[in-house]
Formats: structure tokens, C-alpha cells, sequence
């Protein structure tokens, strides 16, 4: 009653020492979002970003790179997950910020106080605008130069054949069905017992072995020049066919990615090429649904934080007694936040394929404001459905028990009761 009391007092001391700009309240409520906001969105980045440059620690190391160039290839990332991050880290914040400040009785207090839900709405929106000028920024003007960069650095890597291979005793792959190993390299810069294997063309086998060799550049062409060898060539009738050099030479430049060759696809295109495209750009002529596609979902979805914290807002912004049975709202918050992501999804590839999708690209993250929207204006509760939260909470209660059964007495596991 102490603890209420108090809190009566702050509501109504925010209520009336108001500042032009925010009340006590909207600072404390847009403080608690902010801390969540940034715990979420730090450790969702840490684990992405772990895992997107865990896959491509193999191209780095086999090329010689140093550290400092992975983490500068693995940093590139960023600018592409950071949005895809953003909404959810918004939905997770308000709704967090809200289910615990009703927890505590806070919500109560302060609606019983007479507090306006624009009161609550403001700072949680103030985050979400904030979170979406960051996601059109980062996804418009920093993510497709971010891009190019790292198509630059991979092909680097993988272009950087001579690295590649002078490492003794060890099979390297150049692409897929290209194998070159080396026995030894001399002191005097030749190469001993080189041996190539490649299977690129289907159904045919060519295995280069010669005694000698040397690394040379012409014209910068990388070339392998093999002497004293031999070429085996096993046909797709299975037909093996053997036959001798003095000296052969094996163009590597082809098998690396040269920079000037690089593909630039939609996503790596500045905002100002999408919103007026060369119309003899290759690229663009032989795919120019996924331009119009890519133009639509930048200037779509970098509304997307804002919708998520409308959802939030009308999933955990009022007031509810303990008594009260629910979904926990960050369960729902998280499951309707999915769905729309999916159909932002849907309506972008649906976009590639035909024109008249693209006012579904717009019409998702509109329709789920407004229906957030009317949650909040009409004082209701946004839910899952009763029917669907049964039947999972039926199937997760038969999976446990089945589990149980598993690990039960005599499985080897504790019982369910104990004796």
C-alpha cells in the first residue's frame, strides 16, 4: 500500500510538472525501453554475426588473409542484419518494458492516475522512429556500399591463388572441383610434386602431376608452369587416357573472382540507380522484377519498427490484474510479429513476379499498424486465439510427457514424482 501510495504521488507529480518536451513518466518508460531495446538488439546482433562469419572463416584462412581482414569482412555484415534486427528488438523492448512495469503494479497505478495513453504511447514511438530513420539509413545508403565492399574482399581472397597455394603438403580447394597440393617449395622459389585435380566438367576427370613447377604473372594472368608431368583424362564412358609433357601451363587467373567482374546485384545498388535504373544495364535487363522488388521493400519495410511497437503496445500496454489467464504477451508479441515479417516477405517476392503485388508491399506493414491501431483506440487487449494457444499448449503437454516417459524410472532419468 506504501509502495502504491508512492507511486500515486510520482504519477501525479509527472501529471502536473510537465515539460515542454516529455513528462517524468515518458522519460522513465522511454529509459526502461531503451535499455531493453539495446540489451536485445546487442546480444541478437552477437549471435547473428557469430554465426554468418563462422561461415566463412574457411575462404579467409585458406587464403592466407590475416585477422584484421576477416574481421573487417565478417564487420561488412552488419549493414544487412542490423535491419532485419531492428523491428524485433523494438517488439521485444515495449513489450518487455510493459509486461514488467504491470508486474510491478506501475501500469495500474498509472492509469488509475489518469494518465492518457498518448502518454504511453509517445516514448515507446519516439524509440520505434528512431529505430526506423536508422533501418532506411543503414538499408538505403550504408548496407549497398557495404555490400560491394565485401564482394571486393571475398574475391580478393579467393583471387589471391599464389597465398592459396604455397602452403606444403596440404590439398587446397580453389572452387568446387578443383584441387591443387604441392609437395614442397624450394629455396629457389620452384615448386616440387605439384599435383591438380579437376572435376568441374560432369563425367570428366583430369589429374595434372608434374615433378617441378613455378608460380609466374604475365600480363596479370596468374600462370602454374608444370614440367616433366603428366595429364590423366578419364572420359564418361570411363576411357582413361594418359599423356606426357615436358611443359605444361595452367591459367589460375580464370579460377579467381576478379574484382571488375563482380556482379552487382539489386541489393547492392545505390537508392538513386532503383528509383531510375540504366535500362541497358545487363543486370537489370535480365532480371528487372527483382529491381522493382528491391526499390518497393526499402521503401517499405524501414517502417517496420514502428508497426512492431504498435503490435507491442496492443498486445502488453494495459493494465491487467495477475488473476487474469494469458498467453505471456512477449510469446504473442513475437509469434504476430513473425507473421507480418512473413507476409512482408510473401509480398516482395510476389513482387518480383508481377507489378500488381506491389501494393501488398505497402498494404502489410499498413494493415498491421491499423489494426494494432484500433486495438489501442478501443482499450482491448490484442490476443491470439484461445483455440490455437489450447491446441499448442496440448501438444507441448504431450511432448513433455512423452519426454517424461523417455527419461522417466528405469529409462535411466528421474521420475516425474519422487518416492
Amino acid at each position: 500500500m506504501v509502495q502504491t501510495t508512492a507511486n500515486a504521488r510520482f504519477v501525479g507529480q509527472a501529471r502536473t510538472e510537465t515539460t515542454p518536451r516529455m513528462t517524468v513518466i515518458e522519460r522513465y518508460i522511454l529509459r526502461r525501453s531503451f535499455v531493453a531495446f539495446a540489451g536485445v538488439l546487442a546480444s541478437t546482433l552477437a549471435i547473428v554475426w557469430i554465426t554468418q562469419a563462422l561461415t566463412r572463416i574457411n575462404l579467409v584462412t585458406t587464403s592466407g588473409q590475416s585477422v584484421a581482414a576477416f574481421l573487417q569482412i565478417s564487420s561488412l555484415i552488419l549493414p544487412s542484419i542490423i535491419p532485419e534486427v531492428l523491428p524485433f528488438a523494438v517488439a521485444v523492448a515495449v513489450a518487455l518494458t510493459f509486461s514488467q512495469m504491470n508486474n510491478d503494479s506501475e501500469l495500474v497505478v498509472v492509469t488509475a492516475a489518469g494518465a492518457s495513453p498518448a502518454s504511453l504511447a509517445r516514448p515507446v514511438l519516439l524509440l520505434a522512429l528512431f529505430a526506423s530513420l536508422a533501418s532506411f539509413v543503414l538499408t538505403n545508403f550504408v548496407n549497398p556500399d557495404a555490400r560491394l565492399r565485401f564482394h571486393e574482399m571475398i574475391a580478393s581472397a579467393r583471387g589471391d591463388l599464389i597465398n592459396l597455394i604455397l602452403q606444403d603438403g596440404t590439398f587446397e580447394q580453389i572452387e568446387s572441383g578443383l584441387y591443387i597440393q604441392i609437395g614442397e617449395k624450394m629455396a629457389n622459389g620452384e615448386l616440387s610434386g605439384v599435383f591438380v585435380a579437376d572435376s568441374r566438367q560432369e563425367g570428366v576427370d583430369l589429374v595434372y602431376y608434374a615433378k617441378r613447377g613455378s608460380l609466374a604473372e604475365t600480363d596479370g594472368r596468374k600462370l602454374l608452369a608444370m614440367r616433366d608431368g603428366m595429364i590423366q583424362r578419364k572420359a564418361p564412358g570411363g576411357d582413361v587416357s594418359v599423356i606426357r609433357f615436358d611443359v605444361y601451363s595452367l591459367d589460375l587467373s580464370v579460377f579467381g573472382q576478379a574484382t571488375e567482374r563482380l556482379s552487382i546485384d539489386p541489393p547492392d545498388q545505390s537508392l538513386g540507380f532503383l528509383l531510375d535504373p540504366d535500362p541497358n544495364d545487363p543486370q537489370f535487363r535480365r532480371k528487372p522484377g527483382e529491381f522493382r522488388a528491391e526499390l518497393h521493400r526499402r521503401l517499405a519495410e524501414w517502417s517496420m519498427p514502428i508497426v512492431f511497437a504498435l503490435i507491442a503496445m496492443a498486445v502488453a500496454g494495459d493494465a491487467r490484474s495477475h488473476r487474469e489467464s494469458r498467453v505471456h504477451p512477449l510469446i504473442t508479441v513475437v509469434t504476430i510479429a513473425v507473421a507480418v515479417r512473413l507476409l512482408s516477405f510473401f509480398a516482395v517476392g510476389a513482387t518480383e513476379k508481377s507489378a500488381d503485388m506491389i501494393v501488398m508491399v505497402y498494404g502489410v506493414p499498413i494493415a498491421a499498424a491499423a489494426v494494432a491501431l484500433t486495438f489501442i483506440a478501443l482499450h482491448r487487449t490484442m490476443e491470439l486465439p484461445v483455440g490455437l494457444v489450447e491446441r499448442v499448449s496440448a501438444v507441448f503437454g504431450r511432448l513433455v510427457d512423452r519426454v517424461g516417459a523417455v527419461f522417466g524410472p528405469g529409462r535411466g532419468g528421474p521420475g516425474r514424482h519422487a518416492s
